[in-house]
């Protein structure tokens, strides 16, 4: 529990060597700057007030955050932030705009913005300030006390967030009601002192996630049962629910300390024996016998206590599947309110017909647009007639459509002579493989048959080949061939 000592062995400043800017030991005419008091009024020069107050406010914060504290005192402050015996002049007003900015909060102030009624030692600790403090504000001097205890608010609330996660990690959550001692030991390592455990829990009571009861004595918490849920009051069944644990803890523990004896009284009972001393070793016998009994009367009682805590837990599952259920029905009421088999029915012939409609206005426009123009057809079949006749009376310039089978190539007519390809024709005859070559020329028009040579010696006239002989024709336009 707290004690002045305990409080006085907590980290409250400490060596912030290595944490610092980098100007802290290499700007030797900043840091002079820097330690040197903030004039009366911002308005008197409000560049250098600027500059020191965003070196100073967040320097104080990241501080309090690495050393794992809530709870600031500026002479604190001052000894941390000493630097070659000097120390900061200006530490008091950077406190100041953080009050005003609400980054900081007095102490007395958070503690009287909370239901702190359960905090037996809160007066004279927290709430009753001594009197100079009090002048001082009343006559409008806000200058903060070297000793007056403030708590960063955002770092307030992240511990009381890792204390809420702690608790929900822990064989603590199966039920929302914990004993204050208990959460207290589990939360050693995040408190620091019962000062900063205290401002956490009123944190969360403020949040509304925690509540705190006294009841005979004794301080008991209950958790809201969800990261988003309200706590609700601890009613009697809550209170029932804790007794029960604590009757459980306390047959456990009372059975363990059985064991331990039935097993001293056993190993008195094997001493004796062995020193011959049976009459000994008997008594030790029967008292291991009857503490045995003991063990299992309270092994049944607290089988008893264990079903019963079973029962209420199942319960509490019921009642929260219950809640589902009936909030999930609700909802379905709600989401079909104005939904009904005749509803539905209509609506879907609506779609049908919708759907029929769409399909009668597509098959309308793929019959095409006239754009207005209404032609009639057999006055355009007597103009196709017209253009068909005058296009027969000129002449056109076609390739030719003999019936046998031929290619032709369209050249330019070259003036060449007839003798001359007689004479190139002569040169192109050829007598391989069964085939002969013939040409014939006349007025610019060249024809070339391949045909078939029949008997010992090749046909000496031009004629046509029957198939399956290849046949060649190159002409040139504007002559027959024979």
């Amino acid at each position: 529990m707290w004690s002045p000592e305990r409080e006085a062995e907590a980290p409250t400043g400490g060596d912030p060597a290595g944490l610092l800017p980098p100007e802290w030991e290499e700007d030797e005419e900043r840091m002079s700057f820097l330690f040197s008091a903030f004039k009366r009024s911002r308005e008197v020069n409000s560049t250098d007030w600027d500059s020191k107050m965003g070196f100073w406010a967040p320097l104080v914060l990241s501080h309090s955050r690495r050393q794992g504290v809530v709870r600031l005192r500026l002479r604190d402050l001052q000894e941390a932030f000493q630097r070659k015996g000097s120390v900061p002049l200006g530490l008091a007003t950077v406190l100041q705009d953080l009050l005003r900015r609400g980054e900081l909060q007095r102490e007395s102030d958070f503690m009287a913005s909370v239901d702190s009624s359960w905090i037996s030692w809160g007066v004279g600790v927290f709430l009753l300030k001594p009197l100079k403090w009090t002048l001082s504000n009343m006559l409008g001097d806000n200058k903060v006390p070297a000793e007056e205890v403030l708590v960063a608010v955002e770092l307030l609330k992240e511990k009381a967030e890792e204390v809420y996660r702690l608790y929900q990690n822990s064989p603590l959550s199966s039920h929302p009601v914990v004993a204050l001692s208990e959460l207290s030991t589990l939360c050693a390592n995040s408190c620091p002192d019962e000062r900063t455990f205290y401002l956490v829990l009123l944190q969360l009571q403020k949040e509304k996630r925690v509540t705190v009861l006294e009841q005979n004595g004794e301080k008991i918490v209950k958790f809201a049962r969800g990261p988003h849920a309200k706590v609700s009051p601890v009613n009697d069944v809550d209170v029932g629910v804790y007794q029960l644990m604590q009757s459980e803890q306390l047959l456990s523990r009372k059975v363990e300390s059985l064991s331990q004896e039935a097993e001293r009284c056993k190993e008195e009972a094997r001493r004796a024996c062995r020193a011959g001393k049976k009459q000994l070793a008997l008594r030790s016998l029967k008292a291991k016998q009857r503490t045995e009994k003991r063990i299992e009367a309270l092994h049944a009682k607290l089988d008893t206590v264990q079903g019963i805590l079973d029962r209420i837990y199942a319960s509490q599952t019921d009642q929260m599947v219950f809640n589902a259920y009936q909030a999930g029905v609700g909802a379905l009421k709600l989401s079909m309110k104005d939904v009904t088999v005749e509803k539905a029915e209509s609506l879907v012939d609506q779609i049908q017909e919708l759907c029929d409609t769409q399909d009668e206005v597509s098959q309308t426009l793929a019959g095409g647009v006239t754009n207005g123009l209404d032609f009639d057809s057999e006055e355009l079949e007597k103009e196709l007639d017209i253009l068909l006749q005058d296009t027969t009376k000129e002449p056109l310039d076609l390739p030719d459509t003999r019936r046998d089978r031929h290619f032709t190539n369209s050249v330019p007519n070259p003036r060449i002579s007839d003798a001359e390809l007689e004479a190139e024709l002569e040169k192109l005859s050829l007598s391989e493989g069964g085939m002969e070559l013939f040409s014939k020329a006349s007025g610019g028009h060249v024809a070339f048959w391949l045909t078939e040579s029949v008997g010992p010696s090749p046909v000496s006239q031009f004629a046509r080949v029957p198939e399956p002989c290849r046949e060649l024709r190159v002409c040139f336009y504007g002559d027959s061939v024979p």
